[in-house]
Parts: structure tokens; C-alpha cells; sequence
């Protein structure tokens, strides 16, 4: 991914609300299939990580990046925003500029 795609991506970030809060129990297998269904529906996610969860936002980010297949376009202190395309082309609602 491209720097500009990445601004852009952030942009894009920027208007939406997280949809999934990570807390104590930090990453359970239900967290993860949770977040690969709303990527495959909504292709950007935003994610907030709760306080009582001890682990680093980074890490966080980068093991359900792995997990899901998607890419992590930024991570903000205790947010974290992941983008995946689609896997069906008809389905794909972001245009990434080249």
C-alpha cells in the first residue's frame, strides 16, 4: 500500500465510528472472526482498545492484521483502523487512487 492510498484510507477513517471494542480479555477467536466478517462487509474498520486492556495497541493491531489477511492503515493511541478489498469485486465500495 502506497502512502497516498494510506492518506487517503485515513480520510476515509476519519468519519466513521469503531465498531469493535477490545478490552481485558484482549484477542479471543470470536474477536477475530468478528472483525474478518466486518471487513469483508465493510472493507474499513475502526477499532477502539479499551483501557483495561493491558496488551499494546500495536501488537494488537498487527496480529489481527495477520489474522484477517488485511493491512493496518493506522493505529492512533488506542484506536486502530484496518482495511481489507473485498474478495468480490461487485462488492467493493472503496476505490484505492493509484
Amino acid at each position: 500500500m502506497t502512502s497516498k492510498q494510506r492518506s487517503y484510507l485515513k480520510g476515509l477513517a476519519m468519519n466513521i465510528d469503531s465498531i469493535f471494542q477490545i478490552g481485558k480479555s484482549s484477542l479471543t477467536p470470536e474477536i477475530t472472526a468478528a472483525v474478518d466478517e466486518a471487513l469483508e462487509a465493510r472493507e474499513l474498520i475502526k477499532i477502539t482498545i479499551l483501557k483495561n486492556c493491558l496488551d499494546d495497541g500495536r501488537a494488537i493491531a498487527e496480529m489481527l492484521a495477520e489474522r484477517t489477511r488485511s493491512q493496518v492503515v493506522q493505529v492512533i493511541g488506542r484506536k486502530i483502523v484496518l482495511y481489507r478489498p473485498a474478495k468480490d469485486e461487485a462488492k467493493r465500495k472503496i476505490e484505492l487512487p493509484r
